[in-house]
This record gives structure tokens, sequence and C-alpha cells, in this order.
């Protein structure tokens, strides 16, 4: 792969400018195929003869520092007689603030670019361009730029091209692309520019969301455009930016003389709104467009009910997603972070993995995650690692099993288990060596039931006990490497005995749960030995709570599960129809257009609940959805026949609620579930593609595909 082309770089290489590249070259026979195969360290932007080549927004993608994924576009309908290839680069993911500051190795490193064109002419012979010492380079106009704090622009500045420089940095670690692209995916235009009461003037997209925008201005030579973004407002109606931290998210642009449009192409940003702190003559709705990208994943989902907040809660989980699901599944879009939190992912993936195609998405975080784990078996926070801490914590690490059990079950992919399995099993082994207690995960640092609201004050951690959540999940983990191990041939003796040792001793050793997560997970996980008499303590907790809960991170997921399963589903539909806060319609009250970090991230007075972290666009608890699919509208797999192969419809409907339904685009076909009241009764519609169990009011009835009414 690129076996001729070398690695070049500005000989002068400044971090956050970004370089041209260019290489002229001339086609006099008829050609028959063009294809360019191309990467980089750092993000790219290529044209041919002025026009763009591909539409791989930031490629080459986020991936483990031990590899870089290559491209390949097929430019043969762009090549002309006399042509001209340039590459803009940027540090994007690869040397960006977001990786360079806790990796210092990277000092040493220039953002660089590798490339091949392979021309072959209808007459049969080929001809090869590489990136060698015949290319140019020179500084942009792009004089800046970095995900965090965006992009500075002077469209009068000019440079002279000089040789490149050529850097031998091998090529082990190109590997073909895995993942799905980033694209341009929508235009959004603003709804409304109004002055805040401080005077500034402010532009609304009326949706918070993740990529970039668009101006277009007339202007005289040296006049400038400045912008500033946020997610929010302050309860005074004012600009607000404290909860980006120390993210500056700008955008300046020097102009030309007349009319000129300008796209940024090597940054994005988290936002809603837009300050426009210096524009040239009057700013109107068309001098500006929001541009929303995300990796390139079809919609295959949908909610809908007669309740018009639950509708926008279904919008705003479907936003958070595509707003994070940026090549790798960030926590948040907008702050100094944006990072492949692995506990987001798993809470998360399963209800990602009915709203969207993700099986590729997630085919290619999971091997970073292989690639990145420590070599004693524990798993990074975030993938890929780009933090120094070389910690695990339960929950959060355990992504390496759940996440690849989500995505044989949504797909029926054994090969992601297969491809998986020996870092789950690192993974259990790492457990056992750590802990301080054989068969428990005891006496090590955790996230707990992160942002829990019983949490004591100034703790970000719920009062869940983490030697209890830890060795739940270490049971969990062992039990999904045991079914794994059968379903890929392999012997699991050893985790089932071990299986059966965790879940007694987690017993013996925690009999009591003091909290709504610990209930939550003791029922979920099947830990308690009394189901009865913890789902009733459960369900006595949030009546005692103004029938609301207090759950974090780790039992919100779980939560509306481990009442439904438990006799309390009519308790479950008052929690997730609760407007008050703490809720999740209680955001949605507020005006919320994605699913927030905190349930308190702007309480009932307008204040926020930190300017530390206070993401408005944080997908974790949009979780909830994947209760509504399978539960509500009673959508289940099946493990010995994954895939929806075969499937379980089982509604659990309420009287609260007119009607719900869901749908799910599988790899079998459509399978929907719809319920409404009609005539004091309940109307029932099924369309399944695969054989069926139907179960309503407890009665079974045994279908092949197509469509069903009870």
């Amino acid at each position: 792969m690129l076996n001729q082309a070398k690695w070049i770089s500005h000989p002068n290489d400044v971090q956050f400018d970004c370089p041209l590249f260019k290489k002229d070259f001339s086609v006099n026979k008829d050609v028959k195929k063009a294809i360019i195969t191309i990467t980089s360290l750092g993000c790219y932007y290529a044209t041919l003869n002025g026009k763009r080549i591909g539409d791989f927004v930031l490629a080459p993608g986020c991936t483990s520092k031990r590899r870089v994924q290559v491209q390949s576009y097929d430019i043969t309908s762009m090549i002309t007689e006399n042509n001209s290839i340039e590459v803009l680069l940027a540090e994007g993911w690869f040397k960006g603030r977001i990786n360079w500051r806790n990796n210092q190795e990277l000092k040493e490193i220039t953002k660089s670019l590798i490339a091949e064109i392979e021309i072959i002419y209808k007459d049969g012979k080929k001809e090869l361009i590489v990136t060698d010492e015949s290319w140019k380079v020179k500084k942009s106009i792009i004089s800046f730029s970095d995900f965090y704090d965006g992009e500075i622009v002077d469209a009068t500045s000019s440079d002279s091209f000089v040789n490149v420089s050529v850097n031998d940095y091998g090529k082990k670690m190109l590997v073909k692309q895995q993942g799905p692209f980033v694209k341009e995916q929508e235009t959004i235009r603003p709804i409304e520019i109004f002055k805040t009461p401080k005077g500034e003037s402010v532009i609304d997209f009326g949706q918070n969301l993740t990529g970039y925008f668009e101006i277009n201005v007339s202007a005289k030579k040296g006049d400038k455009v400045s912008l500033s973004f946020a997610e929010v407002l302050d309860k005074n109606g004012n600009f607000y930016t404290e909860n980006y931290r120390s993210a500056k998210a700008q955008f300046e642009y020097t102009c030309t003389d007349g009319e000129q449009s300008y796209k940024p192409k090597l940054s994005f940003w988290g936002y809603r709104y837009i300050r426009v702190n210096e524009f040239p003559n009057e700013l109107t709705l068309d001098s500006i467009k929001a541009i929303v990208i995300h990796s390139d994943m079809k919609r295959t989902g949908y909610l809908t009910s007669s309740n018009p907040m639950l509708n926008k809660l279904f919008k705003n989980i479907v936003w958070g997603q595509k707003g994070n699901f940026l090549d790798i599944p960030t926590d948040c879009p907008q702050r100094d972070e944006r990072m492949g939190w692995t506990g987001d992912a798993e809470v998360f993936i399963k209800t990602a993995s009915y709203n969207y195609d993700v099986e590729k998405f997630f085919e290619k975080w999971l091997t970073d995650l292989s690639l990145d784990q420590f070599s004693n078996g524990g798993i990074p926070h975030v993938i890929p690692q780009f933090w120094s801490d070389n910690s695990s914590s339960a929950a959060w690490s355990d992504a390496a099993t759940i996440c690849p059990w989500q995505i044989y079950l949504t797909y029926g992919n054994r090969d992601i288990l297969k491809r998986q399995y020996s870092s789950m099993c690192k993974y259990i082994k790492y457990i056992g060596k750590i802990s301080k207690s054989r068969y428990l995960w005891t006496g090590c640092k955790h996230f707990g039931d992160w942002l829990g609201l019983d949490a004591p004050a100034g703790s970000y951690k719920g009062s869940s006990n983490e030697d209890f959540i830890a060795s739940v999940y270490y049971a969990y983990s062992t039990l999904l490497v045991s079914k794994i191990g059968k379903i890929i041939g392999k012997n699991t003796e050893k985790y089932d005995e071990l299986y059966a040792n965790i879940v007694e001793k987690t017993r013996k050793t925690f009999k009591k749960y003091n909290t709504q997560t610990e209930c939550v997970l003791a029922l979920y996980f099947d830990i308690a030995e009394d189901k009865a008499s913890v789902a009733r303590q459960l369900a006595d907790m949030i009546v005692a709570n103004g029938t609301r809960l207090q759950t974090g991170f780790v039992g919100t997921p779980y939560l509306l599960h481990a009442l439904s399963q438990n006799g309390y589903s009519e308790l479950a539909y008052d929690l997730l129809l609760q407007d008050a806060f703490p809720s999740w319609l209680y955001s949605v009250k507020c005006g919320a257009t994605t699913i927030w970090e905190h349930w308190d991230g702007r309480n009932e007075d307008g204040d926020f609940w930190s300017k530390d972290m206070n993401s408005f666009n944080h997908y974790a608890y949009g979780s909830v959805a994947d209760w509504v699919y399978g539960v509500a509208c009673g959508i289940q797999t099946v493990e010995d026949k994954p895939g929806f192969e075969e499937i379980v419809i089982a509604p659990v409907p309420t009287d609260k609620i007119d009607h719900l339904s869901a749908s799910i685009e599988t790899r079998h076909g459509l399978v929907s579930s719809k319920w409404y009241h009609e005539n004091g009764r309940i109307r029932y519609e099924i369309i399944t593609p695969s054989r069926t169990k139907i179960i309503i009011d407890g009665k079974e009835y045994n279908v092949e595909k197509g469509t069903y009414i009870f």
C-alpha cells in the first residue's frame, strides 16, 4: 500500500497552521481509470483542478495511534489534459489539542501527507504519480485550525511554493479504510437573528448541532468576519460559553474584495447559537447556513407517540446521536473534550444500533479498543487513548464485552465476536489480578454511578457502592465472555465457574441495597435473590422521591427495565412521562434540542449546574429509547437467532399514552410494533420480516413473516 509514495511535509511546519501541497501533471492519452490513494498524519482536504476529491469530511478519521486509515477515490471523470492536485492539511485528531497535549512523542512528528495517483490508459499502459520531492508546498490562507479553538483564515494572504520535506515515518501503520466516512448530512437555515440584553448580535439555528457553516458576504479587502459559538443562552438571554471550558470555539475570516463565500474544511463546532462579533455590511438570514456532519449511517429506527413532549425527547435522542457519532462515539462535540468515552458508548449502543445502522461504525471503534488495550488487559477510559491515564473503571471498560455483544444481537455479526474475544478474555483476567478480593472487583478507583443525584456534596459520583457496581459488572462481563465463547466454539468452563463464583460472592458480600442504582443493578443483572422485595424497595424509593429518579450514568440505562421486568411497568411509564426535575422530559420542557449531560444542566431557576462540566449535547441518558423499542413496543432480539433472524414482540401498553409505535429496519427487513387505544380496547398492529413470537396480554402467537392485527 502506497509502496512508492513518500511522506511529505512543509519544511517549516508550524503547529495549528494549514500547509497546502501541490503537484501539477499532464495527461496526453485517453484515460480508462484513475484512482487516488491518500492519507495523512493530520486531517486533509484534497482537490483536483479546483474540485473536491471525495466527500469524506475530516479524513482520514480518528484512530489509535497504532494505525492510520487509507482512502481511495475514483477520479477518472476529473482528469483533464493539464491537472493540478492540491491538498490542505491540518492537525485534526492526530496532533491537535485533543491529542497533542497528552502525547509528548507527537512533538517529534510533523503533520504529513502521503498519496499516489494511478492512471490506467485505454491502451493498457499505467502511470503512477506519488508524493515525493517533486511536490511543492506553501502556507495556505488558513493560518490556524484546531478542533477545540476553531479556525483563522486570511483570504488576502499569499505565500510562495517551496520544496517539500520528505519524512521517514514508515508505512506499517497504514490500513485500509474500515469505518464509514464522515459526511455533510444536512443544511440548516437560521430561524432568527436577535440582539441579546448585552446588545450582541446572535444567530439562532433552532437546533443544537455538530458541524460547521458557510458564510456569504459582500466586503472590501481587509474586512473581517468574526464568530463565536454557543449551545445555550444564560437565564437573561445572553450568549453563554463558559461550559466550553478552554475551547475557544471561534472563527475569523479576513475578506477579499467583492462577493465571496467560505466554508471551513478542517474543523468543526458544536453549537446552536453563533455570536457575530464582526461582519461587513448587513447580516441577514441568507448570510449564513449551518452544515451538519456525522458518520455516514443509515437511519433505521423510528419512535412516535401521541405525546408531543415524548416525541420531542425521541427527536432529541436522535440529534444527540448525530452530534456525537463523528467517526468515534464522542461524549460531547463542543468543549475541550470530544473523546470516545467508553462508558457513554456502552450504555447507549443498543439505542444507537436501533436508531441507525452502526455496525461498521462500531467495528472500527472496537478495533481501536483492542489496539489501545493496556498490556495488563485493562481498558482505557477513552478510545482512541488520547489520555495518559492508565486506569480502568467498571461500566466504562466493560464496553469491551457489551459493545461487541450488542452488535452481534442487532446485526447477527459473529465475526466481531471472534475478533474481540481475545480482548474480552484479557479484560476479565485483568480484573481478577487487580481486585483486592477474590471473585469480586474491590479496592480500585471507579467512576461509580457518575452524576447520580444522590451524590454527596462536592462529588460527581452518586452514593452507590463502587465495589458493588464493579462486582456486578465483573459478573456480567464474565457471563458475556462465556456466552460469546460458546457461540464461537471456545471452551468456557472456567468462565462458567468464575461467573457462578462472582454472583455467589457478590450476593453474600452485598446483602443490602441503599440506593436506586444499587437496586436497579441487583435486579437487572440477576444479583438480587429476593427480586420481589428489591423491586418493591426500588418502587418505594422512587415514589418517596416524588416519582422521580436519582440515578446517574450507571443506573439510568437499566432503571425502566428493572421496573418493568418486575411488575412495575406503570411506574416505569410514570418516570418516562415525568416532566418535573429530574426527568427526561424536564430538559424538553426547558427547550432542549439534544440530550443533556446533567439532569440539572440548567436548574429550575435558570442557573447552570456548573461551568466545569455541563454539556448540552451528551447522548448517554438517551439510552432510555431502548426501553421504548424493546419493552413499551416490545421488539426484542433472540440470542440464539440474532440480527432479528427470529423476533419476540411483546408490547407493554399503558393508559397514559393514546398510541405508541416503533419500527426498525433490520437485516431481514422492517419490524414494526404499534399500539393505540380504540373504543375502549387496545389495537395492536405488528409487521415482522421473520419468524416471530408475539405475546399479547400473556397469550403467545407463533407467526411467520407478515402483518398482524390484534
